[in-house]
């Protein structure tokens, strides 16, 4: 079962949030196209807030890919304008990730972090 829920959170993060980024990130994109988007990642950013609750990644209290993959997707909302602080249990997660060593090794060998 713990499969099928990874496969599941993986294919929500793909259809529902990954896309949902691509017309903020194009500058031909009409206004309300962009904001349509905007809305969209909101709507998801709600979800997310009640699933995670109070657990530490997606699956619980075991990392996964769906959370590297989660926490690359969300790291863009700062360079389109949306503040996860609205939303405190995702800004939680994304701190939590954000100070795992592995994910910081990571983002200083991309230059994605000092």
């Amino acid at each position: 079962m713990e499969r099928y829920r990874l496969m599941e959170w993986l294919s929500f993060i793909n259809s529902e949030i990954h896309k949902s980024f691509s017309p903020l990130f194009r500058q031909d994109a009409p206004e309300g196209a962009k904001q349509y988007a905007r809305k969209n990642i909101e709507t998801r950013l709600e979800y997310l807030q009640r699933a995670l609750g109070t657990k530490k990644f997606l699956m619980g209290a075991e990392y996964t890919v769906a959370d590297a993959y989660l926490f690359t997707v969300l790291s863009w909302a700062r360079h389109v304008e949306v503040d996860l602080g609205r939303w405190p249990q995702v800004k939680r997660y994304m701190d939590g990730i954000g100070a795992r060593p592995n994910v910081i090794e990571a983002l200083k060998s991309e230059g994605l972090q000092k």
